[in-house]
């Protein structure tokens, strides 16, 4: 079984991924903390030495490398599905999971979170709130071709597990 977990930052992607992974027996994966390891640098480190374009390129390959694993359970980074055919691949692979927390919440979550968020570094609360509404409006498109979606207080374990046996 396959799973990928996707969704805006602060949408609980990490958070599910070690429950799910519990859960189920699955190896757990996050692809930032992989493209972290490959690259020798932080996240941020990397969109200032190298900029976006270089990152998705980099988040792409390393995607890739799922296609060889049999079963497990990753949060993707908030903008992997969006570029490179991403959520096409995914969907070919396994099961994705779209985690759609409202915007407020989000906010909420990310809001003492901006200094370690490259894209997120220069906002303030104000500034935050209208990015993530940004950011929904231009990702609805590409999250929304996920098998699951799974809105607010819909997210939780027992309806993960639940939404997710559906498909395997």
């Amino acid at each position: 079984m396959k799973i990928f977990l996707l969704g805006l930052m602060g949408s609980g992607k990490s958070f599910w991924k070690k429950e799910l992974a519990a859960k189920l027996k699955l190896p757990a994966y996050d692809l930032d903390q992989l493209i972290e390891a490959v690259e020798e640098a932080s996240i941020p480190e990397i969109f200032e030495a190298s900029g976006e374009t270089y990152f998705r390129k980099t988040e792409a390959k390393v995607l890739r490398w799922f296609g060889e694993k049999k079963s497990f359970v990753l949060a993707t980074g908030g903008g992997a599905p969006c570029f490179h055919d991403n959520m096409k691949w995914m969907n070919q692979q396994g099961i994705t999971v779209w985690l759609d927390e409202p915007v407020s919440v989000l906010a909420e979550r990310l809001k003492n979170e901006t200094a370690n968020r490259p894209l997120l570094k220069h906002l303030n609360k104000n500034g935050l709130q209208e990015y993530l509404e940004k950011q929904l409006g231009e990702r609805t498109s590409f999250y929304s071709q996920a098998k699951i979606r799974l809105k607010g207080n819909e997210i939780n374990l027992k309806t993960l597990v639940l939404k997710i046996k559906e498909y395997a």
